[in-house]
């Protein structure tokens, strides 16, 4: 019989998933994507009988990769090795460590996430505009909105810049920096090739900073790079984001966009989005709109999604000009 040692990963999670029953099990899948599901599927259907032997060793390893998981989140790889040997010896957690960190791809900078911005950028104010976007783009989007609006404002647009620029980073670049942070903050390293940055970072930073901040960082941006402001601003507010605006913003747009992309829009919007419009909405407008949706029959992907960025650019300029308010982090959006 083969020991828990010699189980593939599937296997492994198979016999995990039998062991915790039909509904703790079901919920888990809701969680993966199609394709693990039918691996994980297919590897249950292949495991007639659980062995107990097998079945305690699975538990077993489970438990312990949780328990170097929770130490892991506390105080990083090096904490968590530490308490780990002290427990079950320096071989074993080594390799927990290594599984874990394997199957977790722990990201670099993790120790960073735990502090304090304001001590990270105390660190940063000083260093290079290129170093400071490297660890904006590993730092959490609320660490760095705060960091970011910190900078002088002739640093933010050109750190907002790199960040929106940066694609893969090296292994040796992303130590070099990490041992610069770790004579203050802490010690965490994975070496393998990383993708951070990019425009999602960048607007995920952006939209937790106050609005003078964004504006006066778009502005300057859109001296060089209009192209690159232009997809910042169609991300930073996409169609769904309608749900979260107030009702008099709503009626706003619905009396400022074309009829045709609202009803492009709705033909594939959320129920939620859905509800949102109707409810601010005439009676009669709303039978007039299910009415012709009915009739619209199907609909390019590509045709909704150009309705749907042109609402949203509908949005950004009636934001622009101070007809609406958009949440977002600071204290510009507080009413008085």
């Amino acid at each position: 019989m083969a020991t828990a040692l010699r189980l593939t990963g599937k296997q492994k999670a198979a016999i995990l998933l039998i062991s915790m029953g039909k509904e703790a099990s079901s919920k888990i899948f809701k969680h993966l994507p199609e394709e693990e599901i039918d691996q994980l599927t297919l590897a249950i259907a292949n495991i007639h009988k659980v062995d107990p032997k097998e079945k305690e060793e699975v538990l077993k390893e489970f438990h312990e990769m949780c328990i170097a998981s929770d130490y892991l989140s506390i105080g990083g790889i090096s904490y968590a090795e530490d308490i780990l040997e002290t427990a079950l010896g320096s071989d074993k957690a080594r390799a927990i460590i290594k599984r874990l960190t394997t199957q977790l791809q722990v990201k670099p900078f993790e120790f960073a996430r735990r502090i304090d911005p304001m001590q990270i950028y105390h660190f940063l104010q000083n260093e290079h505009p290129q170093m400071i976007a490297l660890v904006l783009a590993h730092l959490e989007p609320n660490q760095s909105s705060m960091i970011l609006s910190s900078l002088p404002e002739e640093l933010q647009s050109d750190v907002a810049r790199r960040i929106a620029l940066l694609e893969q980073t090296s292994p040796d670049v992303i130590k070099e920096v990490e041992n610069l942070l770790e004579q203050k903050l802490a010690s965490t390293i994975q070496q393998d090739f990383t993708v951070v940055g990019g425009i999602e970072s960048i607007v995920n930073i952006l939209n937790g900073v106050d609005r003078g901040t964004e504006k006066t960082i778009l502005e300057q941006l859109g001296t060089n790079n209009k192209d690159l402001v232009e997809e910042i601003k169609k991300r930073m507010f996409v169609f769904e984001d309608i749900i979260t605006l107030d009702r008099r913003a709503i009626q706003r747009i619905i009396q400022e966009v074309e009829n045709h992309d609202l009803l492009l829009s709705l033909k594939a919007a959320s129920p939620e989005v859905k509800k949102v419009l109707f409810d601010n909405m005439s009676e009669r407008m709303v039978e007039t709109f299910e009415e012709e949706m009915q009739y619209l029959g199907p609909v390019r992907v590509k045709d909704v999604e150009e309705a749907q960025g042109r609402i949203v650019s509908v949005i950004r300029h009636l934001e622009d000009i101070g007809e609406l308010v958009i949440a977002r982090g600071g204290n510009d959006d507080v009413l008085l």
